[in-house]
């Protein structure tokens, strides 16, 4: 029965097409909806009925559908109900959710399921648009709903980039929309330190500023002596403490990220005897530092780890939440081979290779996290080095970037593990043709991100947490560029975190998505509209044409393009599975239509890309 219901839903035509539509776009997709005759209309006798004392749900009750004036009837008619009750079959995030042309039901058995619930009324709420019109009926229709995985997270890295209080406070609620639970907040790395650590100043006061640049990542200059650090910024104890408090009303924790042993640049500036090598440094623009200058902590001193315990005994004061993030990634071990404090440490302790050492430092490092009462996560490297001498915390988790091969190996060890490969998690790559986009690198298109399987075939489901998106901000220098890095490829991880494997399906999601960038226009957040430009890859064969081939995410698309540097319209040549570019042609130009409209952007590649693309 299930099934035919989400069958039915499908089967509606005109879903999602245009503010009329009778089945509403909901991202992500419930777990079982079942469309109903009639609607229910809002108006200004429309009345909000809340079934609870709790005084903390009546606030978050009506936070959420302001404007809405209270009654206290018994049975109201025309009423929005909230009620706090068990519901056959339904978990802690899950709720239930009848419309009728008589009023609204919503209940869940506990406060996260009422938000969620909350949630999903409000994406069936009309939407006030910047023209002033609204969207006032809501279709009949009976949802039942609960996520498939308890871990829906978001990492936000203001390392690189700051984004001021207020920002981070946006993203949070752009999060709760879409029924995200965790903000992962990579708080520090080599370019700035963000968090106020009382008993350690100079973290802040050196560490969270470098001098101004602007540009393509890898381009930007290093720091000149003289300069002044007047660019970067930090979260007082006080930011913290709000923004949790902020996150918890919307059903969100965050778990903060202390990066180590790499990746410490800016707390090395500020303390050099962290490092091997004790040199004065400064904090980077950039990562051309990286193996040239030691951004590591020593690992065989004791300072070290009194260093760690002081700054985790701050963060786990302010962060209720069950976990901290200490990285893991990427550290360069080269300085730790030289290091004279060093070679007693692993001789004592039987260690053999420079991995070895890091899981001795990592293991180190979870005894003081769990000293604070919280568990260690760590990016899949903490894997290496993981031997009969040195062994991981059971209780730590594994955060899988590098693919999804870290998570199996944990998973196959009986560890918890969060997938987050970056082939589909990572929001920092480009989301479409290279050419058109601001400057990145790799690939991460929105159907890659909704192709995100967390659960590998090979691994027990239960230890799978659920995953994340990551966006990294070297190259996301504002809060509209993180913005529009985001969104939409984390509306499709929001789907792929909630809502049932099998009831995936690309061209009915794209409906509902471009429901949504109307949605994100009248509230004017920004996205990205990558998805509706072609993409261009390159082959040259034996016989040495220059072969092109295009291909677009959107079904019912047709692709034209000139070689001729003419401009290409719905009259020029129809790509079909191949262009040869023929002799003497300087540019390809490509225009995608779709229902006899262009869409998208004018890929103008010149020949000397093409070869680029080639090499």
């Amino acid at each position: 029965m299930k099934k035919l219901v989400y069958l039915l839903w499908l089967a509606a035509p005109a879903w999602a097409q245009s503010p009329s539509t009778t089945i509403p776009a909901l991202i992500p997709a419930p777990q079982t909806l079942e469309p109903r005759s009639g609607s229910f209309a809002i108006t200004n006798q429309t009345r909000l009925h809340i079934l609870t004392p709790v005084a903390s749900i009546r606030r978050m009750v009506r936070a959420n559908l302001p404007g809405l004036k209270l009654t206290d009837q018994p049975r109201p008619l025309k009423a929005i109900t909230v009620r706090l009750a068990p519901v056959p079959g339904v978990g802690a995030e899950g709720y239930d959710l009848t419309v009728g042309a008589d009023g609204i039901l919503l209940t869940a058995p506990q406060e996260a399921g009422l938000f969620y619930g909350l949630q999903t009324l409000r994406q069936l709420l009309p939407v006030t648009t910047r023209s002033g019109s609204r969207l006032d009926r809501i279709p009949a229709l009976h949802i039942r709903d609960q996520p498939r995985f308890g871990w829906r997270g978001l990492m936000l890295d203001v390392s690189r980039h700051f984004f001021d209080k207020a920002f981070v406070k946006r993203f949070i609620d752009q999060m709760a929309q879409y029924k995200y639970n965790v903000f992962h907040w990579h708080l520090t790395d080599d370019q700035g330190w963000r968090i106020e650590i009382k008993s350690l100043p100079r973290l802040t006061q050196v560490g969270a500023f470098r001098v101004p640049r602007t540009g393509r990542w890898n381009d930007i200059e290093n720091p000149m002596p003289g300069e002044n650090p007047s660019y970067g910024g930090f979260y007082t104890q006080n930011d913290i403490r709000e923004i949790v408090q902020y996150a918890a009303e919307r059903q969100i924790t965050i778990v903060p990220e202390i990066d180590m042993p790499g990746h410490s640049m800016a707390a090395i500036v500020a303390y050099p005897n962290l490092a091997c090598d004790g040199k004065q440094k400064v904090v980077p623009t950039n990562g051309k530092f990286y193996k040239l200058e030691d951004n590591t902590l020593n690992p065989c001193s004791d300072s070290t780890y009194a260093f760690v315990d002081k700054v985790l005994t701050e963060v786990a004061a302010l962060f209720p939440g069950p976990y901290i993030h200490v990285g893991g990634d990427e550290a360069y071990k080269g300085f730790w081979t030289t290091c004279e404090l060093c070679k007693p440490v692993m001789a004592t302790n039987g260690l053999k290779t420079m991995e070895e050492l890091q899981s001795y430092f990592i293991r180190r490092v979870e005894r003081i996290v769990r000293s604070k009462g919280k568990k260690l996560i760590g990016w899949d490297e903490i894997l290496e080095g993981d031997g009969p001498t040195i062994r991981l915390a059971p209780g730590a988790t594994v955060m899988s970037w590098r693919g999804m091969r870290g998570g199996i190996e944990a998973a196959r060890q009986g560890r918890p593990v969060i997938m987050t490969p970056f082939q589909h998690c990572y929001l920092d790559l480009y989301q479409g043709e290279p050419s058109v986009e601001p400057s990145t690198y790799s690939m991460c298109r929105l159907s890659d991100s909704y192709r995100f399987e967390p659960v590998p075939d090979s691994v027990r489901a239960e230890l799978i947490l659920g995953g994340q998106g990551n966006l990294w901000t070297e190259s996301v220098p504002t809060p509209r560029h993180a913005e529009y890095m985001v969104w939409p490829r984390a509306f499709a991880l929001a789907e792929v975190l909630w809502s049932p494997k099998e009831r995936r399906n690309w061209p009915e999601f794209m409906n509902r998505v471009e429901a949504h960038f109307r949605r994100f226009d009248a509230l004017g957040i920004n996205y990205a509209r990558s998805v509706y430009n072609p993409i261009i890859t390159v082959k040259r064969p034996p016989l040495g044409f220059v072969e092109v081939f295009l291909n677009h995410e959107l079904p019912d698309v047709l692709l034209y393009y000139t070689t001729d540097s003419t401009q290409p319209d719905d009259r020029s040549l129809l790509y079909a599975n191949l262009i040869l570019m023929p002799k003497g042609a300087s540019r390809l130009k490509v225009m995608a239509y779709r229902y006899g409209k262009p869409i998208g952007m004018l890929i103008d590649l010149p020949i000397e890309e093409l070869a680029r693309r080639i090499r």
